[in-house]
């Protein structure tokens, strides 16, 4: 499969109480063409890491609100949207809301760890769109099993696609989905809810990276949930 025909799967998906970045439209916060723009952004991504025919896939557990349902590129708030175009090869990365741009915690410390590494890698998660409750589409929930079966296939579409050496599950929650999934990874804390120290130690011993910086300070924003076991239900 190509990254062409990966985007046009994913596009092509539609279930209820989940925000398909690449096929739906935000009324308050999106450009009329945003998901145009967000789908060119991943074309443009997988193009580039099969170009670098990077090594690694880290796959978290679905897209958040404040990040990849905003930008189409996953665990990548539009803060470092430009970071993510950089890191593979200087392509380049649109954003497609409008407004002041938002930023994500997860996405800071991911960011912040990848600056460090300086090395591209391909981010994802295993539900690949932003689950919301039904009455709020600017929530997170965690994503149902049901959902998660339904689009197995494109997860394995991509790891096919990518043959990726390692994946690494971000979290407690993408570690036993990818597990029950048959998809072996070496599995990382998730950086949210007091993780931050443990991800980032983490990351560092599998990429033989010493850290030298002193942990960021906590920024006023997450996820609303935390990295727990919810994904399984």
């Amino acid at each position: 499969m190509t990254p062409k025909h990966f985007v046009s799967a994913l596009a092509a998906t539609k279930l209820p109480s989940v925000f398909n970045p690449w096929r739906d439209r935000c009324s308050v916060h999106d450009r009329r063409d945003a998901a145009g723009r967000r789908r060119d952004n991943l074309e443009r991504l997988l193009s580039a890491a099969l170009d670098a025919r990077v090594e690694t896939i880290w796959i978290a557990r679905d897209l958040g609100y404040r990040g990849g349902r905003r930008t189409g590129v996953p665990l990548t708030d539009e803060i470092h949207l430009d970071r993510a175009a950089a890191l593979m090869g200087g392509i380049a990365l649109e954003r497609a809301t409008q407004g002041p741009a938002v930023a994500e915690r997860t996405a800071a410390i991911v960011w912040r760890v990848l600056d460090e590494i300086a090395q591209p890698v391909m981010l994802w998660n295993v539900f690949p769109f932003h689950p919301h409750e039904a009455d709020d589409p600017m929530s997170n929930r965690c994503h149902t099993r049901s959902e998660r079966e339904a689009t197995w296939p494109l997860l394995q579409a991509l790891i096919e696609m990518l043959q990726p050496r390692q994946i690494v599950a971000i979290g407690r929650d993408a570690q036993l989905a990818l597990g029950e999934l048959g998809v072996p990874t070496t599995a990382v804390r998730h950086p949210s809810y007091g993780g931050q120290r443990e991800f980032t130690e983490g990351m560092y011993a599998l990429y033989g990276v010493e850290e030298h910086r002193p942990a960021a300070p906590r920024l006023p924003f997450d996820m609303p949930y935390a990295a727990s076991d919810c994904a399984l239900a």
